[in-house]
Formats: structure tokens, C-alpha cells, sequence
């Protein structure tokens, strides 16, 4: 595949990530009927699905490396992708390769071109038919937005249902308020399913009890695994993603798994997720990496500078914001008086400007500048007398982390 084009026939698949949302159309009828079409790919197949607002990727990435471990045979969807469409698909830690991509992508063109199918539909399209072709006997499905109107939610076995924390993001499509958004989520929830979630606003804990209550469901709250427990993803916030994706492990003993404590613990602890909250290498020197993209996520990373060693003196931050993004809540969360902000474009998308953003938030203008790339300030931090420490965090967007590593600007 060229790095112009991505392909289906009928070229609904861009490589450019800008089409994920530009072509977006929430419905799960075309992809029900699509599914439908291609002979219910993996409709015997249990499927975990999981929803959130953030840590969908990181659970997902706990349970895939638990599952792995034990080597039962899973298929799993995630998104975005950092730099290929191919990384949203894996069997256990296997991507896809390109040319089983491009062939299957070939081959449901007239059914994708049918029922108008939106890239991420299509996406979903070739996993379950993958999936099916490679006799998989698992699924891992993330939600890509909201839940109820999802790809995903159109594959109906979908026994364990998981949520990490949710909050307010997407709202053009998914409602204004907490209690909208979260009404969305709580729709993936199944008859008489196991639900495992983190622990959520009030709000969003009710809904999710009223919703479990209504579906015959049995709903399990989990507390942060405590300190003893090592995993793979740094940050405070992965003790609760983690213990989701415990509580899910645990519960496969539903459907037909068991699974020793041990297992889990050695599975989390090889955990591996790119971008968030990760530290990598520019010419030798170190940054920070976390694609905190919305408020909720924002609090978090700013939560977890607190127990960084001279963070009180000031960080640094490169961020990139889509103009789509509560680019207020997110500075809001982040930026502390002795920080400085550099802002970039995120590439490939309308992205807020130093000036836009002074217009709406005058108070930062001592703190923020402005450069046309990640490398420019990285640049021009090496030509100071010493390196910042903590590290530069590199933030607000995970199209602009993916765009760094295509680039091959970061190293591990």
C-alpha cells in the first residue's frame, strides 16, 4: 500500500486519518445489513466489548497481553491507529499484514460501497471477516464513539461487557451533557451480560445501574489494583484500567476460561500501549508522550505530574489541539503557573492557534508560543543550557503522536 492511499475499491479507506470523522455517520443499520451480507462473520463468537470516554485502548491492551499469555486465540479492534490502519486489527499481538488488509478490503468493496459504509465501518467489516477466516475464538472489540449507534455494538454476542471512565468528549455526537454521553455508553450493555467497570461520576453511575438492572445484567465496580500489582503501562490512572481488565479476565470463567491469578499478574505486567503517558527519545534526549486529546484525560496527565521530581518548577508542554477539542477544559486541566505551552498544528487537521486560543484564554499570554512543528521546539530547547527537566510532555493529540513516529522523529 503507498502512503497516498489506502484501498478499497471504493476508496473509502483513506491513509490520511483526517476522513475518521469528516465522513462520520453514526447508524449501526448499514453495518448490521453489511454484516448481514457477509454471512454474520464470528456470530458464534463471545466478544468483550469496551466503552469509555478514556483507557478503552489501555484495557484492551491489559486484557490482549493476559489473553496472549495463555494463548487463547483472540481477535481484536482498536482505534485510532498511531500510523497504519493495520495496527486496528490483531490476532492476539499480531497486526494484519497489509496485503491480507488491502485483499479483504478488495473484496468487501461492493458490500462497503452498498450500504455506505464510513471508514471505520469498513474497518470493522474486514476484522470480523478476518477473524472468521483465521478461526479466532475470542473478540476484543473497542468501541470507536459512544456505544449504542457503534460498529461494533452490530456483533450481537457480546457476553462481558467493559467500560474505563467516563466524561465529556465527542459531544457533537454524543449529547452535551454527562448523563447524554453516558446513555450512549451504557447502551453496548447486553441481556443478562457481566458488566466490569472503574468507578464513574454519580451521574454515570446511575445510568449504568439503571441500564444493568433493565438488561437483566450483572454489574461488577472495581477498586484500583493496589501498589504490589506491576504493569506494563505507567501512570496511577492504569491501576484502574488494569483492574477492569482483571475483572473481565475473571469473568471468562462465564463463557468457558479460567485464568490463575498468577497468569494475570505476569500478563498485565507485559502490557504495551504506545502514546499514553510513555517516554521515548529525541536525538537521545528525553520526552514525554500522551495523547490526553479531551478535560477528562487532561486531569488526569496533570494528576499524574504530581509525583514527578521538580515538576512544582514548571513543564514544558508541545501541544497540538484539534479545533474540535475543548481546547479550554484541556488547558484548563494542564497548564499551572510556572508552565510554558508551546502550540503546533496536529497534521492533517484544523487545529487551534496561539492566537485563537489568547482570544478565548487572554490569561496564558506569558505562557504560550507558538512554533510550526514538534521539532522546532525540541530544537530550540537542545540549544539551552541544560535539558528540562521533567521532560518536554508531548500532548493533545494522538494524530500528532502517530505523525512523529511515521516520521520516525522519536525513538524508544
Amino acid at each position: 500500500m503507498s502512503d497516498e492511499t489506502l484501498i478499497t475499491q471504493s476508496n473509502l479507506i483513506s491513509k490520511s486519518k483526517c476522513t475518521e470523522y469528516k465522513d462520520m455517520n453514526l447508524g449501526i443499520d448499514r453495518m448490521s445489513l453489511a454484516i448481514n451480507a457477509m454471512g454474520d462473520p464470528c456470530k458464534r463468537t463471545p466478544a468483550i466489548h469496551i466503552a469509555g470516554t478514556n483507557g478503552k485502548g489501555s484495557i484492551a491492551a491489559f486484557i490482549n497481553s493476559v489473553l496472549s499469555l495463555v494463548n487463547i486465540k483472540t481477535g481484536v479492534t482498536t482505534s485510532p491507529h498511531l500510523v497504519d490502519w493495520v495496527e486496528r486489527i490483531c490476532i492476539n499481538k499480531s497486526q494484519i499484514s497489509k496485503e491480507e488488509f488491502q485483499s479483504l478490503s478488495l473484496t468487501l468493496a461492493p458490500i462497503a460501497k452498498k450500504y455506505s459504509l464510513t471508514p471505520f465501518e469498513c474497518v470493522i467489516a474486514i476484522a470480523l471477516k478476518y477473524f472468521t477466516l483465521k478461526e479466532v475464538k475470542l473478540l476484543i472489540l473497542e468501541v470507536g464513539l459512544g456505544g449504542r449507534l457503534d460498529a461494533t455494538t452490530a456483533h450481537k454476542y457480546r457476553p462481558i461487557i467493559a467500560f474505563g471512565a467516563i466524561g465529556l468528549d465527542h459531544c457533537e455526537y454524543l449529547g452535551d451533557s454527562l448523563e447524554r454521553v453516558a446513555i450512549e455508553k451504557a447502551a453496548i450493555i447486553t441481556t443478562k451480560s457481566t458488566v466490569i467497570t472503574a468507578a464513574q461520576h454519580d451521574i454515570v453511575k446511575r445510568v449504568l445501574e439503571e441500564t444493568a438492572m433493565r438488561k437483566q445484567a450483572v454489574i461488577h465496580w472495581v477498586d484500583p489494583l493496589p501498589s504490589d500489582w506491576q504493569l506494563g503501562l505507567s501512570g496511577s490512572i492504569q491501576k484502574e484500567n488494569a483492574a477492569v481488565a482483571k475483572g473481565v479476565i475473571e469473568s471468562l470463567k462465564n463463557i468457558g476460561w479460567t485464568i490463575s491469578k498468577g497468569q494475570i499478574r505476569e500478563g498485565l505486567s507485559l502490557a504495551k500501549w504506545p502514546g499514553r503517558l510513555q517516554t521515548t527519545k529525541w536525538k537521545g534526549l528525553p520526552i514525554v508522550l500522551d495523547g490526553a486529546h479531551n478535560p477528562h484525560a487532561a486531569k488526569q496527565l496533570s494528576i499524574e505530574r504530581d509525583v514527578w521530581s521538580d515538576q512544582e518548577s514548571g513543564i514544558i508542554w508541545i501541544l497540538g489541539i484539534q479545533k474540535r477539542k475543548d481546547m479550554i477544559g484541556i488547558l484548563q486541566k494542564l497548564i499551572r503557573e510556572k508552565d510554558l505551552a508551546w502550540i503546533v498544528p496536529v497534521p492533517g487537521q484544523q487545529s487551534w492557534s496561539k492566537d485563537q486560543i489568547l482570544s478565548s484564554c487572554p490569561e496564558y499570554k506569558n505562557q504560550i508560543k507558538e512554533a510550526f512543528c514538534v521539532e522546532e521546539v525540541l530544537s530550540a530547547l537542545k540549544k539551552q543550557s541544560r535539558w528540562p527537566s521533567p521532560p518536554p510532555i508531548i500532548s493533545g493529540s494522538l494524530y500528532l503522536i502517530g505523525d512523529l513516529f511515521q516520521r520516525q522523529v522519536l525513538t524508544n
